[in-house]
């Protein structure tokens, strides 16, 4: 499929046609990658990582801030 690279800003750019867009299940402002590779321009479907709260805790390297908190009564429209 032939498309033409156009003027948009100080850019250039082309358009993707809805029906490549929905078969890659992409929308507008989705994150792609962009590669080089000998004469040809690859984009691709960005893989974001997924990480669990358990996984961003063991690679938490700072201080310990629970010392701060204070378990004291409730008060005000804190009592349900």
């Amino acid at each position: 499929m032939e498309v033409i690279l156009q003027k948009w800003g100080n850019s250039d750019g082309i358009r993707i046609p809805s029906n490549i867009l929905k078969s890659l299940k992409l929308k507008t402002n989705d994150v792609l990658d962009l590669r080089v590779e000998d004469d040809k321009i690859i984009i691709l479907k960005s893989k974001k990582e997924k990480i669990s709260l358990e996984s961003r805790f063991k690679k938490y390297n700072g201080e310990n801030l629970t010392k701060d908190f204070v378990w004291d009564d409730m008060q005000g429209k804190e009592i349900w």
